[in-house]
């Protein structure tokens, strides 16, 4: 009997394995997991909802080195097939937008479905097994585990990247394709929160507002998101700063100067900015810049906006010069903090970088390298932005390489 090993109970080794196993069904498929369980990280996506893939699927969402290879597997397989793969475990989804989602609004759901279909073709998971190494012989793979060995004619390699060890991505999965003669793009956090140097709005810990956020790479920008930013003891947060961190933490991977320019009123230009606050003087003349800007800002931003204008709390509105509303419209408008360095590996969704794509086989995740070895998900040099891309990489490559898997080995003789 034919044997496919996968190394990771992860989203794209779960797929990988019911992929394999409906391809053919003679063969032995056998997921090795380090974790006590299988597939927590699924668990912890899109806020315990699971969000499961993208209406708007296209590669521009994703980021890699070699991204060609993202728009050739998603052409194999896509949104349409992810849906369709799902309806075939019996999931219901519901979308927010272009966000898809189970209907139950639980990613356990999705977990529970997935483990009932690999118990429907017999795959076994064995958890609690840390895989040390593979080996090609003349006939396949030695397994290497830190309790025994085991021989199988294809490796599924599916063990993520460095994101958030505790659910089981250490890296270990680098390692090994390294050792197998590939070559990896430096990995950094991804979709991570950012700690700030000398952080100028530490008072303002919990405050959610909505901004727009630049970063700022050894001086030139690079990238920009609009959405809510969240304001943290030790720097900031949310969405927009998850779909920037990449470019900061290679910034700073590098040890090059990285900063975020925040624009905390997008709606208004600067010179429509000037304008208002020249007109809200009119008539209160007598209020106190600690009620200027309220109506406007959370209360615990105007006295961090007023301190870098350097206009004191008490100042009388009428006192203020038009040099002075001008350099509170800047610091609104423009206010720039230096990144220190992200919020580590443990606390990002995903890692930017990986193995490099320029070695799979893109159509069947196969090794340029080592035949019958395949690489899917994270351990690959891809990342994609909040919303379900990852989610899709991982199961689109999942199966694509499970299919392979199972079609190569079943044409051996």
């Amino acid at each position: 009997m034919k044997k496919i090993a996968i190394i990771g109970g992860g989203a794209s080794g779960l797929v990988a394995a019911i992929a394999a196993a409906r391809t053919n069904p003679q063969a032995q498929i056998l997921i090795y997991e380090k974790k006590d369980s299988a597939g927590k990280k699924i668990l912890a996506t899109g806020n315990g909802r699971c969000n499961l893939t993208n209406q708007d699927m296209n590669a521009s969402y994703f980021h890699s080195d070699n991204l060609s290879v993202v728009e050739e597997v998603l052409q194999k397989f896509g949104y349409e097939d992810t849906i369709a793969f799902f309806t075939s475990l019996g999931l219901l989804t519901k979308t927010r937008g272009n966000y898809v989602y189970p209907y139950s609004d639980q990613a356990s759901t999705v977990l529970d479905l997935l483990k009932s279909e690999l118990d429907r073709l017999h795959v076994k998971i064995t958890t609690d097994m840390t895989v040390t190494g593979i080996s090609p012989t003349s006939h396949g793979f030695t397994v290497l585990t830190d309790h025994q060995k085991q021989k199988a004619d294809a490796v599924i390699l599916a063990c993520g990247g460095k994101a958030n060890s505790k659910l089981g991505s250490d890296g270990s999965g680098y390692a090994i394709a390294k050792e197998l003669g590939h070559t990896m793009v430096p990995v950094v956090p991804a979709l991570v929160q950012l700690k700030v140097k000398n952080h100028p709005f530490a008072k303002a810990a919990g405050v959610r507002t909505d901004a727009v956020v630049t970063a700022v790479c050894h001086g030139q920008p690079t990238a920009s998101d609009h959405g809510e930013l969240q304001i943290t003891a030790y720097g900031i947060s949310g969405i927009p700063v998850f779909q920037i961190s990449r470019y900061i933490a290679k910034s700073l991977y590098l040890k090059q100067d990285a900063k975020v320019n925040i624009d905390f009123l997008p709606a208004f230009t600067e010179e429509a900015f000037f304008e208002f606050l020249l007109k809200r003087r009119n008539g209160r003349e007598q209020m106190t810049c600690a009620d200027y800007l309220l109506g406007i800002f959370h209360q615990k931003l105007i006295p961090r906006f007023l301190e870098q204008a350097r206009i004191r709390m008490h100042t009388l509105t009428g006192d203020l010069s038009d040099t002075q509303i001008k350099s509170l419209v800047q610091v609104v408008k423009n206010n720039v903090v230096t990144i220190d360095t992200t919020n580590g590996f443990d606390n990002a969704q995903v890692c930017a970088g990986g193995i490099s794509t320029e070695e799979i086989t893109p159509d069947t995740m196969e090794s340029r390298y080592v035949r019958h070895l395949y690489l899917a998900g994270e351990l690959l040099d891809v990342d994609g932005i909040c919303g379900g891309y990852n989610l899709q990489w991982a199961w689109a490559t999942g199966y694509l390489a499970g299919t392979a898997a199972a079609n190569d080995i079943s044409s051996d003789r």
